[in-house]
């Protein structure tokens, strides 16, 4: 009975010595009596030391556990199976052993709270989770089997292992702390110095607007126009400020350097370039010029550019540009509403001056828009191949008019464009004029006669009439026509009845038109041609381009077919007047 009591008590002192003991951070283990266990290996204790310096000289958590679990075997017949670090919040898989084997250590210690706890590892006895406790907590969990009955003296080498390899891992954890705050804390001193410079930046910013606003709405305020707006853009910038028209021609220069003279704008690289710039939000540096478009409503009415050769134009010089141009579109939107109202009530002046008025309206009126009718007055009727007699050519018409001396109120009809010009105009200046304009020099010009008073204004526009259709009708169709210098025509103008030119005609070149339409000559054309010539043979000749001997022919053939005599006066008078309206009024080639 005795013997068996002593049995089963050594039985559970056994089993006590051959389960792997639970460590926890805190513990003390029991200082063992000698006995007749050996004693600990030299290797564990000269590897200690130099195993706690490695794992206190890296901050790498991964390493530490790495190390940890390299060494767990030295320490006694020990196996690390797995690891485990905490962090965001979670256990993260360390290295392990075996997929299959991993798994099921996973799901065991995910399933823990903190504690040292045994675990079933596949394949292996004495398993067990090993907490790594410090003083920020959990940092993890250290997973280890043991192959046979570890010693109380295994079991302290275990403990101490575990306990540096937690302290470890708490200075890294604390150092990693440390640097993720001092991160931190540079990140935040960054953004309160961007801030702060922001801030800074936002305050001149807002003042320079508060200034260009203030200045541009100054000169609003104070009905300045174009110049007034370019002053104000160059006093901002400091740089020279240039205004082009539509068509790239200057309009206005602020600051030094205007280019005297001015170089004439190339039309199709202006259209390009006004093209590439539409394209584009904001201002567009082109070469040395920082070019924003004059655009009210979608119309480009101008460019207003900066010249900056030197490149140093910046935001706030783009700003103020911008604002600039804004302010500019409005002006030169208000200045084409006006010129339309004033162009609008000039032409409404002008229908009632060529229809008639009364002449004291007449005078208030045109006063009104800067017009001396108590001057001598001309009418002159400007008509030109391939352009409609539209509000466009009428405003360059009166343009190029004020550009060569001649005040004018202007209209249109249907087909023509009518002036009512102070003084007489030069002779082909008008003319000469529109030409460079237009580019073509397909236009008829003709003028009127004088007029003292208003009340003869319409007769003279159908004076003006009478000479651009005699002009029209010349051999020289293109050119100005002056109804002073018509001569006989001036009594051969639509204003006759054409019945008894008619008659005129066929009395005296009856046989002649009708032997043309029969056999397709052409002796109507040359006895007008002989006529205009003088009666010069020569002359004649090569004005039909034909041989003398041939112009004598068709001259006999003319005297045989009319019966008329050339060398006689009063005949010769009557076929050439005859030659004339056949001409000029009855259509006749010319």
């Amino acid at each position: 009975m005795a013997g068996s009591r002593v049995r089963n008590t050594y039985r559970r002192r056994s089993d006590q010595e051959g389960r792997l003991p639970s460590v926890r951070l805190g513990q003390h283990p029991t200082i063992l009596r000698r006995s007749s266990r050996p004693p600990l290996s030299a290797l564990a204790y000269r590897k200690l030391p130099a195993l706690s310096r490695a794992l206190f000289d890296t901050r790498d958590e991964s390493e530490i556990l790495r190390l940890a679990m390299d060494h767990v075997s030295a320490v006694g017949p020990y196996r690390a199976e797995a690891g485990y670090l905490r962090g965001h919040g979670r256990l993260m898989f360390g290295p392990q052993a075996g997929q299959d084997r991993a798994s099921a250590i996973d799901r065991a210690v995910r399933e823990l709270t903190g504690e040292d706890s045994p675990v079933s590892v596949p394949g292996r006895s004495r398993g067990r989770a090993l907490a790594l406790h410090g003083p920020g907590g959990l940092h993890g969990y250290l997973v280890v089997t043991s192959r046979s009955r570890p010693t109380h003296a295994q079991h302290f080498l275990l403990t101490t292992l575990v306990r540096l390899a937690a302290a470890a891992l708490s200075v890294a954890v604390a150092h990693r702390r440390r640097q993720d705050e001092a991160l931190e804390l540079h990140r935040l001193r960054r953004e309160r110095t961007t801030l702060q410079r922001r801030l800074i930046s936002q305050l001149v910013e807002g003042g320079y607007q508060r200034a260009v606003h203030e200045a541009l709405a100054g000169v609003a305020a104070a009905g300045g126009g174009e110049e007034a707006i370019t002053g104000a853009l160059h006093a901002l910038t400091g740089l020279p400020v240039l205004v082009e028209d539509r068509f790239g021609r200057l309009r206005s220069w602020t600051g030094p350097g205007r280019p005297d003279p001015c170089p004439e704008p190339d039309p199709a690289r202006h259209e390009e370039m006004l093209q590439g710039v539409a394209r584009r939000d904001g201002p567009v540096r082109i070469k040395d010029r920082l070019i924003s478009l004059i655009r009210p409503r979608g119309e480009v009415l101008g460019v207003l550019a900066l010249l900056d050769p030197g490149g140093e134009a910046d935001e706030y010089t783009v700003f103020a540009l911008e604002h600039a141009a804004t302010s500019l579109a409005l002006e030169l939107s208000h200045q084409r509403r006006l010129a339309e109202v004033e162009l609008r009530l000039r032409r409404e002046l002008v229908d009632d001056l060529l229809e008639g008025t009364d002449e004291k309206s007449a005078y208030a009126r045109s006063e009104a828009f800067g017009h001396d009718l108590h001057r001598t007055q001309y009418v002159i009727v400007v008509q030109w191949r391939g352009r409609s007699a539209d509000d466009a050519f009428a405003r360059t018409v009166g343009r190029t008019a004020s550009a060569v001396g001649m005040p004018s109120l202007v209209t249109q009809r249907s087909d023509h464009v009518v002036l009512v010009a102070e003084g007489r105009p030069h002779d082909h200046a008008l003319y000469e004029a529109l030409a460079r304009e237009t580019g073509t020099r397909d236009g008829t010009i003709g003028v009127s006669a004088r007029c003292n008073t208003p009340d003869g204004i319409p007769g003279r526009y159908q004076e003006a009439l009478r000479a651009l259709e005699v002009r029209r009708r010349s051999r020289q169709r293109y050119g100005t026509s002056f109804f002073d210098d018509l001569g006989l025509y001036r009594i051969l103008g639509p204003g006759n009845e054409y019945r008894e030119l008619e008659a005129f005609v066929h009395e005296w070149l009856g046989q002649l038109v009708d032997y043309d339409g029969r056999h397709r000559t052409a002796l109507v054309e040359t006895l007008s041609r002989y006529f205009d010539c003088g009666g010069n043979y020569a002359e004649t000749a090569a004005s039909l381009a034909i041989h003398r001997s041939t112009l004598r022919y068709r001259l006999q053939r003319i005297r045989e077919l009319s019966g008329h005599d050339l060398t006689n006066v009063e005949e010769r008078l009557n076929l050439q007047v005859a030659t004339r309206v056949w001409k000029i009024m009855l259509g006749g080639p010319g």
